[in-house]
């Protein structure tokens, strides 16, 4: 089965993913977990921004183009594991990652039930699905949205251009950002 086929649609480059990032609250002193790293595309662009990266990568054929490829960096720790089954970091940390669309909703379940959630969230997700996790008058807002409403002050940071991504995908995506709410 070819990649896209699991709804994957991966970053042309660690410059656009650079940008991106700035379009963020990630600092230097961060840990940031990047879901589905792929080739390495947004963990390189990660690593150059943050104190660590955990780069989480299923597939064993794509990990081992991961490790070729960020395998070099001292500040990357590399996972081949499924992160929904992953232990989560005991301090704070943050999320940057382009994870296959199929599984956006179970990720955001993951995250928000966690015991230790992330401190900001940022995703590539579909616009339509980003859309019912707005909690507004102008759009549909779905129980997940409500759920992470709760925690999570939502909103679209970016629009993405078909042409960010190979195989470029059928559907408008956007960066979301989901930063946490104040005790």
């Amino acid at each position: 089965m070819r990649k896209y086929q699991l709804s994957q649609h991966f970053l042309r480059s660690p410059k656009l993913a650079g940008f991106l990032i700035g379009h963020s609250n990630i600092k230097k002193r961060d840990v940031v977990i990047d879901i589905g790293a792929g080739s390495g595309v947004i963990t390189t662009a990660l690593a150059k921004r943050c104190r660590q990266v955990i780069a989480v990568e299923p597939d064993h054929e794509t990990a081992e183009l991961l490790r070729k490829n960020v395998g070099k960096l001292e500040n990357v720790q590399i996972i081949e594991r499924d992160f929904l089954e992953m232990e989560l970091p005991d301090g704070p940390y943050k999320i940057f990652a382009n994870p296959p669309f199929h599984l956006s909703s179970a990720i955001l379940h993951r995250l928000d039930e966690a015991e230790n959630p992330p401190e900001a969230i940022y995703l590539i997700l579909q616009k339509q699905f980003a859309l019912k996790l707005l909690n507004n008058d102008r759009h549909y807002t779905s129980q997940l949205g409500k759920q992470l409403f709760v925690h999570y002050a939502p909103r679209i940071r970016l629009p993405m251009r078909p042409y960010y991504f190979t195989p470029p995908p059928a559907v408008p995506t956007v960066l979301l950002e989901l930063k946490r709410r104040e005790a």
